[in-house]
Parts: C-alpha cells; sequence; structure tokens
C-alpha cells in the first residue's frame, strides 16, 4: 500500500521494471531500425544505378560482400531492406504490447489506491466535495494518465536516439547542411514551449467543467424522485445545459490553440526542408554530394523534425496527464479528520 505521501507515478511503475526494460529496449531497436531504413536506397541509388561511385566505408563494405556485381548488390540492398523492416516490426510490435501492459496495470493500481483513499476520508469531506467531480477523477483522470503512459512513456527516449543518431550521420554526410538543418530547432522549441503551457491551463480548465458536468449529472439522477416531485425537471436542464454550454467554450478555446501550434511547426519545418534541399541540390549538381547521400540526407531532415512535431501532437496528452496527476494529487494529499492516536489498539475483528 502506497501512502498519499509516498506516492509518485515512479512508485506505481516499480513492480513492472522487467517490462518497462524489455519495452525500452525494443524502442532502442525500433530507434536503430528507423537509422537504418534509408541506406539500402542508397546502395541501390549509388552503387546499381551509379549515379555517382560509392566511397567510403558503405562502399568498402560492398566490395567486400557482394563485389561489383550489380545484381548482388541489389539482393544485398533488397535484403537488408527486408531485415531492417522485420526489425523494425518486431519492436514496434514488442514496444506496444508491454507499455500498453504496463499502463493498464498503473491504472488499475492508481485507481484501487484512490478510491480506497476517499472510502476513508471523512463524512465532513463528502459533504463538502461533490459526488461527480470525485468520480471523473477516479475515471477520466486516472484514464488521461493511462493514455501518457502507454503510448508516450518511450516517445522521449525513441525520439532522442532517433535524433542524435541522425544529427550524427548528417554531420557525416556534410556538416553544413545539418547546420542549417539544425538552424530552425530554436524558433521550433519557442513555439512549442510557449503553447504547451497554454494549453496546459486550457485543459485544466476542461476537466474542472468535465468534473462539474458530472456532479450535477450525478446529483440529478441520484435524487430523480425528488426532482419529479417538484417538477424541477426544467430547471435541472437549465443547469446541465448552463455547464455543457461553459464546457464547450472552454473545449473549443484548448482546441484553439492545439489547432494552432501543428501548422506552426509544420511551417517552420517546411522552411528548414526548403533551405536544405536548395543548398543539398546544387552540392549534387557540383559533384560534391551523391544523389543517394541527398536522398539519405532528405529523408533524415524529414525524422528529424517528426520529435518536434510529435512533441507538439503530444501536448495534448501530456496536459491532459498533469492536469490529472493534479487531481488525483489533490485527493490524496487529504488526510481524515479523525485518526487513531500514536498508540490505539487495532479493534478485533467483528
Amino acid at each position: 500500500r502506497i501512502s498519499a505521501k509516498e506516492f509518485r507515478i515512479w512508485s506505481l511503475l516499480k513492480p513492472h521494471t522487467k517490462a518497462l526494460a524489455v519495452g525500452l529496449l525494443a524502442a532502442i531497436g525500433e530507434s536503430v531500425a528507423g537509422l537504418l531504413q534509408p541506406w539500402p536506397l542508397k546502395i541501390v541509388l549509388d552503387n546499381v544505378l551509379r549515379s555517382k561511385h560509392g566511397h567510403g566505408w558503405l562502399n568498402r563494405w560492398i566490395l567486400s560482400t557482394a563485389g561489383t556485381n550489380k545484381i548482388a548488390i541489389l539482393e544485398l540492398a533488397v535484403g537488408a531492406l527486408a531485415v531492417i523492416a522485420l526489425m523494425d516490426a518486431l519492436c514496434s510490435y514488442k514496444e506496444s504490447f508491454l507499455m500498453a501492459s504496463v499502463g493498464q496495470w498503473v491504472m488499475h493500481d492508481l485507481r484501487r489506491i484512490l478510491y480506497s483513499h476517499i472510502q476513508r476520508l471523512s463524512l465532513s469531506y463528502h459533504d463538502q466535495k461533490q459526488t461527480g467531480d470525485l468520480i471523473s477523477r477516479i475515471t477520466g483522470d486516472i484514464d488521461a494518465i493511462r493514455r501518457f503512459i502507454t503510448p508516450a512513456l518511450p516517445g522521449p527516449l525513441i525520439d532522442g536516439i532517433t535524433l542524435f543518431g541522425m544529427i550524427g550521420v548528417m554531420f557525416y554526410l556534410d556538416w553544413r547542411f545539418t547546420l542549417i538543418a539544425l538552424s530552425i530547432s530554436p524558433v521550433l522549441f519557442v513555439i512549442v514551449y510557449s503553447y504547451t503551457r497554454r494549453i496546459k491551463q486550457a485543459s485544466r480548465k476542461v476537466r474542472k467543467k468535465e468534473g462539474e458536468i458530472t456532479s450535477i449529472a450525478q446529483e440529478a439522477l441520484s435524487s430523480i424522485r425528488v426532482v419529479k416531485a417538484f417538477a424541477r425537471e426544467d430547471y435541472e436542464e437549465q443547469r446541465f445545459e448552463k455547464e455543457s454550454l461553459e464546457r464547450v467554450e472552454a473545449g473549443l478555446h484548448s482546441r484553439n490553440l492545439k489547432a494552432r501550434l501543428t501548422p506552426l511547426v509544420g511551417i517552420v519545418v517546411a522552411a528548414g526542408t526548403c533551405l536544405v534541399l536548395w543548398f543539398a541540390a546544387q552540392g549534387v549538381m557540383k559533384n560534391s554530394l551523391s544523389v543517394g547521400s541527398l536522398i539519405v540526407f532528405i529523408l533524415y531532415l524529414r525524422k528529424m523534425y517528426k520529435p518536434m512535431q510529435r512533441l507538439s501532437k503530444t501536448t495534448d496528452t501530456y496536459s491532459r496527464a498533469a492536469v490529472g496527476y493534479e487531481r488525483i494529487r489533490e485527493v490524496l494529499k487529504t488526510d481524515p479528520l479523525i485518526r487513531d492516536l500514536r498508540r490505539a489498539r487495532p479493534v478485533p475483528r467483528f
């Protein structure tokens, strides 16, 4: 049993460290597969179609493995592509299944802890607190945390490995184009950071309104005999409609912020891609860069920006989980007004 003061999400993840470790290893494998995917295409373009003779360690490996036979090189590239795709599929399945399993068990443990704590709070707390709001915390807020753990927990690891790996390879191919590609990163960071804070505040307001709607519905439906006895149906409908309209306004404000963020990130990413494509294409025309290297560079460039774009899209998931976590901790921090004395003796079971 975890006390309210000791409550942390990590404390709930401890029993599932083995599944987490395997899931994170699978995530690393998925990242490595993503880094390797463009290279078979480079082999075909540079060593089979002969747009420009390959050079460096990759060309030496091809010569030692398949020689100069174009069919053998093509078979090598196709086989490598199949192996990479199989590795990516297996790692993706393992990571998705294990993280979903961890998310479900954490949700179960958290729901049990929260419900047990609510059961033991004093009656005065329940008199002051709306029942629907507590139900919303047991259901909606816990599910928001589960939605964050399942897809988003390994996300930073996958994105970090992929990002640093691609930057290293891109520096190896051409450091000048890499610096051009990275020049838009500060702009992206400022945009995502500023919008993340605003979206979190909007999500907190949405969750509060959802709890109030649940409370009104629970109170009216649990007292439906009294409502009908005093002919208060119209009054209850007006109360519910008012709260629902406020929820709509809060939801539209939150959605407006999210809808702005993704296009802004897309515009900045497109500007960076255009800059790199302009200078890299000139490098190909001057024979300082092969077509295969250009394709690898462009594919890496698109993948390099994806973690930043994904961050803008997962802002909603993170905001909901953060707000849900705050609301759950608020309940768990509440202590019962009536507590046992320090040396109280346990009563025998009836």
